[in-house]
């Protein structure tokens, strides 16, 4: 006890010093830092740190050594870098980590790389989802490799790639999380635009450019391939001097032309062409051309909406479909011509503004309209074939003419329903029909097969309004009569309030099918073929004329207001004298 009461001891002055040397040593080590210990032993599965500055020594174990390529070090007397993750644990010993410390040193090691723009040595070491794990071989650090960095071109196969030291650049760091992405795409590409600047410095304006490629197209131009090193661009308003709406109407993948070189972008590694600059402007001597003439043109491209052709090297015009045939809308000009036909066509329109020549290849033929008006005027006969039908109307393919005629169900028969004689044909029958009506404009034809037939209307063209006709009920029923004149083959309804002048005899029901009765003639009316017969205007007919045969001058001269007519008369013009 007399130790620490005599602070001037010399025990106490000596622990005083061993104490302090002690601490001060100890803070120097702090947790969260990378330190170095000495082995001071080896077991079977650990080594043992000395480490001067802390009370014990730390313990790493062999395999987490042996996982991270330091077997080699496991030797007494070697140094080995840690990670101090604590100084003291609830059970008094020192936590290090020899795989962390080598993480971090390895993370510096990136980081510096990607603050200098540097690319780093590494290699794929598996697949994952989305990419691929890259391994660092400078610090054994674990990288993430998207997909789409690995290449430059899609690669289904990438097992050439496994396991084979590669440069990669670093795109993307996150120290928060500790994750890193690479690109393997980035420095194929770095290679290629080194590559490229050589190749682009080979070519200057006003060179050509010979058996470029045509490679792919896209709304604004067409790309060339030249000599299998560069990729070239002709733009939509290099390509002619016409106006082209898009480079398929004039290019097919895989042909070869000359190109001008008209800018060359050395900042941007680009090279300009341009086709039409290769030839004079056509439309210098368009005068040489004239309207509503025919020309030879060579069919250089088929689309779908029609045909461009050459007028002369250099000068195109588009052959619309609608220009093609006289009796087709829009057909396809597959179907009519192929690449490098001649044909004739007629210039039918010259735009100078525009750059626009517009021509006709039906033009140069003979108008099957025309043909068949003059060889077979309206209401004349026509025979033909049925092409096609539908529920209403039948389309009749004419003889000797390339034209479908239209006829409707209600021209088919004069007294049978349109829609049930429509059901007596068949495509393939050969019938004739009547020209009714021919629009040469619309590219239409109408034709009728009742025309061709006796018109059983004609039966009423000796007949006017309130002639009597005989004729028999063939049925009756709430709205009225159903009648057939005798000696006509048309049927007519009598409607109910057309029965009988009384309304207490104006009832279908005291008809029961069969008699002969008379009527009159209520309507006629030849352009819309209509007949309006009434037994009720028969009556009223009768009876007038029965008052006008039958009565006396002097009816009605005893009543009483028989004379009251002479008495205002003379009243009325004895006040005008006054």
């Amino acid at each position: 006890m007399d130790i620490y009461k005599d602070l001037n001891n010399s025990k106490h002055k000596e622990f005083e010093k061993l104490l302090s040397g002690q601490l001060s040593k100890s803070k120097n080590v702090t947790e969260g830092k990378i330190i170095e210990g000495k082995i001071s032993k080896i077991t079977e599965k650990f080594v043992l740190l000395f480490v001067d500055g802390l009370k014990s020594e730390p313990i790493v174990d062999i395999n987490e050594l042996k996982s991270i390529g330091l077997e080699k070090k496991i030797s007494l007397g070697e140094k080995i870098q840690v990670y101090l993750e604590k100084i003291e644990d609830k059970n008094g010993n020192v936590v290090v980590s020899a795989q962390k410390a080598q993480k971090i040193k390895g993370w510096d090691v990136l980081v510096k790389a990607y603050e200098n723009q540097e690319p780093i040595i590494g290699k794929i070491t598996s697949k994952c989802k989305g990419g691929v794990i890259v391994e660092h071989l400078d610090s054994g650090s674990l990288l993430f490799c998207p997909g789409s960095q690995i290449s430059d071109k899609p690669i289904k196969d990438i097992s050439h790639l496994m396991n084979e030291p590669q440069k990669f650049a670093l795109i993307k760091l996150d120290k928060i999380r500790g994750n890193a992405c690479v690109s393997r795409k980035q420095i194929i590409n770095e290679h290629k635009k080194a590559d490229k600047a050589i190749i682009v410095n080979k070519y200057k304006v006003g060179d050509i450019i010979k058996n470029a490629v045509v490679k792919g197209y896209s709304s604004f131009g067409c790309f060339f391939d030249v000599n299998s090193e560069l990729d070239v661009l002709v733009h939509l308003q290099e390509i002619s001097y016409t106006r082209v709406n898009h480079p398929e109407e004039i290019f097919n993948v895989g042909d070869k032309h000359n190109l001008l070189v008209i800018g060359v972008d050395k900042e941007k590694l680009q090279v300009s062409c341009s086709i039409k600059q290769l030839s004079p402007d056509p439309f210098e001597h368009i005068s040489n051309y004239e309207l509503n003439k025919k020309y030879k043109v060579k069919v250089v491209k088929l689309m779908d909406y029609g045909a461009f052709c050459e007028l002369e090297p250099g000068l195109s015009s588009l052959l619309h479909a609608s220009e093609i045939s006289w009796n087709k809308k829009n057909p396809s000009a597959k179907k009519y011509f192929k690449v490098g036909d001649e044909i004739d066509c007629i210039i039918t329109e010259i735009d100078k503004e525009k750059r626009r020549v517009s021509i006709s290849y039906r033009l140069t033929k003979e108008n099957p309209y025309d043909a068949l008006l003059n060889k077979h005027p309206i209401n004349s006969e026509v025979k033909g074939e049925i092409s096609s039908m539908n529920d209403y109307a039948i389309y009749v393919k004419l003889n000797d003419f390339e034209i479908e005629s239209f006829l409707h169900c209600n021209d088919l028969s004069y007294t049978n329903n349109g829609e049930e004689e429509l059901k007596k044909f068949k495509k393939g029958d050969k019938i004739a029909v009547k020209l009714l009506e021919v629009k040469k404009d619309q590219q239409k034809v109408r034709v009728g097969l009742k025309q061709l037939q006796e018109d059983p209307f004609d039966w009423f063209k000796n007949k006017k309004v309130k002639d009597v006709l005989t004729v028999q009920i063939i049925s009756s029923n709430n709205k009225g009569l159903l009648v057939k004149p005798e000696g006509c083959k048309l049927e007519f309804l009598i409607k109910k309030s057309q029965i009988a002048i009384n309304i207490a005899d104006a009832r279908p029901s005291r008809f029961v099918g069969g008699e002969r009765i008379d009527v009159a003639i209520s309507e006629l009316d030849f352009s819309k073929r209509k007949v309006t017969l009434s037994i009720k205007l028969l009556e009223e007919l009768q009876n007038k004329e029965a008052v006008t045969k039958f009565s006396s001058p002097l009816s009605g001269k005893n009543l009483p207001f028989s004379s009251l007519s002479e008495k205002l008369g003379k009243k009325n013009n004895k006040i005008k004298k006054e």
